[in-house]
C-alpha cells in the first residue's frame, strides 16, 4: 500500500484536515500522513471543529498532532497543500501541488470550501491509486 504526506509549511491545517480525510476515505488504498516544515503547538481549532462537525472526526483523539518530515517514515507521495503563503522545502519536487487557500482565520463558509476541496481531492487520489 502506497504512503502518502500531505504537507504544508506548519501542518496545523490543510495537511492535517488532508491526512484525516485521507484515512476516513481512503484507507482501503493508501495510508495517509501530515507533515510541515515547521510545527504549531495544535491544529487548528476551527479545522478540529469543522472536521467534528462534518464528518464526526476528532482530529487530536486519532492521534493527530503538528509533526516535521523527519518525524514521519519515507513516503511514496508528497502532495503539497499549496504555496500561496510560502512553500516548504522537502529535498525534491513534489509529486503535486493541490493549490489550496489556506483558510486559517477565515470564515467557516471558506473553511468548508476548502475541507469540500480536499474531500474531492482524496476521492481522486484514491480512484488513481487503485
Amino acid at each position: 500500500m502506497k504512503k502518502v504526506a500531505f504537507v504544508c509549511v506548519h501542518n496545523s491545517c490543510r495537511s492535517q484536515i488532508s491526512e484525516a480525510l485521507g484515512k476516513y476515505l481512503a484507507s482501503d488504498v493508501f495510508e495517509s500522513y501530515s507533515a510541515g516544515t515547521e510545527t504549531k503547538p495544535h491544529i487548528n481549532a476551527d479545522a478540529i471543529r469543522l472536521m467534528k462537525e462534518i464528518y464526526g472526526i476528532d482530529m487530536e483523539a486519532n492521534g493527530q498532532y503538528s509533526k516535521t518530515l523527519k518525524d514521519i517514515p519515507q513516503m511514496d507521495l508528497y502532495i503539497s497543500m499549496g504555496c500561496n503563503v510560502s512553500c516548504p522545502f522537502i529535498g525534491k519536487e513534489f509529486d503535486d501541488n493541490w493549490k489550496l487557500e489556506d483558510p486559517t482565520g477565515k470564515s467557516d463558509e471558506e473553511f468548508r470550501k476548502v475541507i469540500k476541496q480536499i474531500e474531492t481531492n482524496i476521492i481522486e487520489l484514491k480512484n488513481t491509486l487503485k
